[in-house]
């Protein structure tokens, strides 16, 4: 066996080309699937241990202002371990850096220390020291927006009045992952900031001596969460406090949650997808790769060595490729996963990292690709071996060949003879050929499906941001206003148009499946922000009785039109009732439901009232209106439709896309290597003839020309079967994207298409350039030794 080691190597060394392009073909198919769930174990560990550490709550509740005494019938409820009574409310702040207005969420936590639950990670700074009135401590993600500083003072209107706060420390918390304004999709952290302030001087602020108006709660393990909720409502219903919920419904967990709900199916389904093709792939080229080792297989066995040695031998060939490949693969695998990590990690505001490699997702890919790559092997050695040693050593005999349309007079005047030798090749050998177009259309298709994602993501923000989303700003109040306050906003520097929209938190049943969100109240004729179906890409009627809503609410709780729908007010103690669904939309982003604003105040006996107003705002006029609403103790955020924009693209399309550009440039080398394979081994399997070419007087750019026409023919074909593959990945894989966040759109720009032919282009060139450098230097004394 030393002979066949060595032989192995010198074999190894003769074709380290394509030994390096099948490594990156299967290091490509491993690194993505390792570092895919890698960085979804790594963040699913690292939430898991940051809410563990800061003892982050099991359920909240919030009421209008219970007195203190209350706090111990709440203890007294058995399941619950932990209660942490607190005071939350709005404020407008000044922000001398910023224009615009900011709302801000003031949050007591005790004169002395840390809360017990929902502990602060504090990152720079001190605690609030005991009985000082004017410190806070704010929200990372918010000081670095606007650059603060410990020492810095900044102004907060509460209750009506303004007041100044020095930052002795800056924090992070478990509850505000995702801090979200009311009535925003997106995080904003220029526009909205979180601050934590000692209990007695929010007291004092707030009117609430000797009271609190939020609660948050630890459960034993073993507790019926459900049955402690009803019974948190029962106490704290005589102080309007009956929607308490789980962490499951906390806006920041759950928007954290369905962040690696995404990622958990990116990471998995498009890996698996990716993994799968370079196996296809490695099997495809390898395979072809044995068959042209037929001679030396024949040679080997008249020497005596048996079919079990000689299928050992190439065995041990396509072990070591696969070897190569897997140390590639971990290693790329590994350090974009620890990067992905670390970026997600910064974009989550993560105190802590819990780095783990997932070792069984390289096994498990490193398997497959093996499997995939022997499997590739064993029918070629199979029908080799089986031959004498005599047959194996000659040529295979040549095939019956008939005249095509290429020898017609017709294709002869218009084609030259390399070309018309070429063509035929394809035609007589078109089972060689369709391997040569499926590894490249799939190669390609891969890279449409990578790079489709941008288009989706850009497609969604013009959807939603300039179809759905026609207002130039939203206006939000302290509390719900009458029709008066609707007139002193269009009398606001620079408004055009203001119409009201109001949110009402509500629990949708329809049998046993539920959803907790809420009603959207609009008017009738609204057209800042219509109910647009982005399917039809028309504005849906709102009619004056019955709700609309979007498609994934009605999919979610499995309800259609003409059927009923049970809503039970969150705010409303006792208020339920049932509405018709008369219409179902489809949008991309949330589990949106509509009624007539008129229709929903009646339900709660309120007339006129609404929380927020869409404006149509002149531009000239934006400082100004800064200014006014800024001074206005009733409002408490003004957010413009370009800062939405942009907080979806820092959040949900930044973390995607950076995903997905590393999926393309995968792709990119998976384009490359298939390429190059194609090439080498189309060289090798008409090396006899080309040689033959040669030696008849065919000079070597006739002699590459022939070769490369043949192959660039094929690519031809391959690129435009690999925009359709592309294509139908993109149907394929485009419903599994799909969260109650939003929707990835099925959608592919032109220029995707471009983008995937144009890199495959290139990846065809390089590789014959290799190629072509090998047929020059062609030794014309070794080609004239050619055997017959």
């Amino acid at each position: 066996m030393r002979a066949l080691n060595l032989k192995l190597l010198r074999d190894l060394w003769h074709v380290k080309g394509q030994v390096i392009a099948v490594a990156l073909v299967i290091a490509s198919g491993i690194a993505t699937l390792s570092m895919a769930l890698t960085t979804l174990e790594s963040l699913k560990k690292t939430s898991e241990q940051y809410y563990s550490d800061y003892q982050f709550a099991d359920a909240f509740v919030s009421a209008v202002r219970v007195p203190n005494t209350v706090k111990q019938r709440l203890e007294a409820i058995q399941g619950i371990s932990l209660v942490e009574t607190r005071i939350k409310k709005y404020a407008s702040l000044d922000m001398p850096d910023f224009n615009e207005p900011v709302m801000g969420l003031l949050t007591s936590i005790p004169d002395q220390g840390q809360p017990r639950l929902n502990q602060l990670a504090l990152r720079q700074g001190r605690w609030i020291a005991p009985g000082a009135s004017d410190e806070v401590i704010v929200n990372e993600p918010f000081a670095e927006a606007h650059n603060l500083n410990l020492g810095d003072r900044i102004s907060a209107v509460m209750n009506g009045k303004k007041r100044y706060f020095r930052i002795v420390g800056i924090a992070l918390s478990p509850e505000y992952i995702y801090s979200i304004s009311p009535g925003s999709l997106m995080p904003d952290d220029a526009r909205y900031g979180i601050l934590w302030a000692g209990q007695s001087s929010l007291e004092a602020a707030f009117d609430l001596k000797g009271a609190f108006n939020d609660v948050a709660f630890k459960f034993d393990a073993a507790s019926d969460h459900q049955a402690l909720l009803k019974q948190i409502d029962m106490v704290l219903e005589p102080y309007g406090g009956r929607n308490s919920y789980l962490r499951d419904d906390q806006i920041s967990y759950w928007f954290v949650n369905n962040e690696i709900q995404q990622l958990k199916t990116t990471s998995i389904i498009f890996p698996v997808i990716f993994l799968l093709v370079s196996a296809f792939l490695t099997n495809m080229v390898l395979s072809r790769m044995i068959t042209n080792e037929r001679e030396q297989i024949g040679l080997l066995k008249a020497f005596g060595y048996s079919n079990l040695q000689v299928g050992a031998h190439y065995f041990k060939m396509v072990l070591v490729m696969c070897l190569v490949g897997a140390v590639i693969g971990l290693a790329a695998g590994a350090y974009l996963g620890q990067a992905n990590t670390e970026m997600y990690a910064e974009f989550f505001r993560f105190p802590l990292l819990v780095y783990d490699f997932s070792f069984i997702s390289f096994i498990a890919s490193s398997g497959v690709s093996v499997l995939a790559a022997l499997s590739g092997i064993v029918g070629s050695i199979a029908r080799v071996v089986q031959l004498p040693p005599a047959v194996a050593m000659v040529p295979p005999s040549p095939d019956i060949y008939h005249k095509s349309f290429v020898d017609t007079p017709y294709i002869k005047h218009w084609l030259d003879q390399p070309t018309r030798i070429a063509v035929r090749q394809i035609i007589r050998k078109p089972l060689r050929a369709s391997f040569t177009v499926i590894g490249i259309s799939f190669a390609v298709g891969l890279m449409v499906l990578a790079i489709q994602m941008s288009d989706a993501i850009k497609y969604l923000g013009i959807s939603f941001f300039n179809d759905a989303q026609r207002q130039d700003m939203t206006l939000a109040f302290y509390e719900n206003q009458k029709q008066e306050a609707l007139y002193q906003v269009k009398r606001l520097p620079g408004v055009i148009e203001a119409e009201p929209i109001r949110y009402v938190s509500v629990e949708f049943i329809n049998g046993t499946k539920t959803h907790r969100g809420s009603i959207t109240g609009l008017e009738s004729d609204a057209t800042l922000q219509p109910i647009y179906d982005t399917y039809s890409e028309q504005v849906v009627t709102l009619p004056e009785e019955g709700m609309v809503i979007g498609s994934i609410l009605a999919e979610k709780l499995n309800i259609g039109v003409g059927d009923r729908i049970y809503v039970e007010f969150l705010d409303k103690s006792g208020l339920r009732r049932d509405y018709p669904v008369v219409g179902i939309f489809d949008t991309f982003i949330g589990l949106p439901a509509y009624m007539n604003l008129k229709t929903l105040n009646r339900e709660l006996g309120e007339v006129g009232q609404y929380f927020m107003l869409n404006l149509v705002v002149d531009s000239q006029h934006y400082n100004e209106l800064y200014k006014a609403v800024k001074e206005s103790p009733a409002i408490t955020a003004l957010m413009t439709k370009q800062s939405l924009l942009d907080a979806f693209n820092e959040t949900v399309a930044e973390s995607m896309l950076v995903f997905m550009f590393i999926f393309i440039v995968l792709s990119s080398i998976l384009v490359f290597g298939v390429s190059y394979n194609m090439i080498r081994i189309s060289l090798s399997e008409r090396g006899r003839e080309l040689a033959t070419l040669r030696v008849l007087g065919f000079t070597k750019g006739e002699t590459s020309y022939i070769l490369l026409c043949e192959v660039g023919l094929l690519t031809l074909i391959g690129l435009a079967l690999g925009c359709f593959v592309g294509w139908g990945l993109t149907q394929l894989l485009g419903y599994a994207f799909e969260t109650e966040l939003f929707r990835i759109p099925i959608i592919i720009y032109p220029h995707t298409y471009s983008y995937a032919v144009i890199v495959a282009i290139i990846a065809s060139v390089m590789s014959a350039l290799f190629v072509v450098k090998r047929i020059h230097h062609l030794d014309l004394i070794e080609v004239l030794k050619t055997k017959e």
